[in-house]
């Protein structure tokens, strides 16, 4: 596994506190890492041909991403849900991800971004991204007031993303497995996750758009 790794314990003093929206990812100058869980025969697919496809894999529904290691967590029960059994971590570069943000609609109406339920529908119906904003979530899966972002794929971006945008894809399921036992088994100042941050959003119209409101 490439994914940089720290003590949870350290990164729970590191991150912004408090209740704002922000994006937390590891990224670098280039890319960003997101998160999917799978069914153990799409994950193992998609890591011996370096994209997602396959039987199994379904382009016509939506497929969601998350770049907070500790939300896939949550969503996936560290790896135990039924068809998310495996999980994968997708570098992807950032251009691509800040362009599927550029194209994301709120997934609830907004009145402050959208003005009016008409509108919000409409681009609803023309766009192929959702995004959520939902509670982050502790290694226990207790809620936190910060929130953290999902982004829905479908159509066209979808197929760009699983075929043509992952830069390298990794099955870090072991990984999942040996640190839900250190938490499992109480041992919380041992547990390591990935190395993330605030990303840093530049593009002020966009940061307005997707509604990030922390620094």
């Amino acid at each position: 596994m490439t994914l940089k790794t720290e003590p949870y314990l350290l990164q729970r003093e590191r991150l912004p506190p408090g209740s704002g929206s922000c994006i937390i990812a590891q990224y670098d100058d280039e890319w960003v890492v997101v998160y999917q869980a799978y069914k153990p025969s799409i994950a193992a697919w998609a890591t011996q041909n370096g994209r997602l496809g396959g039987d199994d894999f379904s382009f016509n529904r939506m497929s969601w991403i998350k770049p907070n290691f500790l939300w896939m967590m949550f969503r996936s029960g560290w790896a135990t849900k039924k068809d998310q059994e495996s999980i994968l971590a997708i570098r992807i570069a950032r251009k691509n991800f800040e362009c599927l943000l550029r194209e994301a609609v709120h997934s609830s109406f907004i009145p402050a971004i959208y003005g009016d339920q008409e509108t919000w529908k409409r681009a609803l119906a023309s766009s192929e991204v959702r995004l959520q904003w939902d509670p982050d979530h502790d290694p226990f899966g207790h809620p936190t007031e910060r929130r953290a972002i999902q982004v829905g794929l479908k159509g066209s971006l979808l197929r760009s993303f699983a075929t043509d945008w992952i830069v390298d894809v990794q099955d870090i399921t072991p990984f999942v497995a040996s640190q839900k036992k250190l938490l499992v088994s109480g041992q919380l100042p041992a547990l390591q996750v990935p190395v993330e941050a605030v990303y840093p959003m530049q593009d002020q119209e966009l940061r307005r758009a997707i509604g990030i409101n922390y620094p």
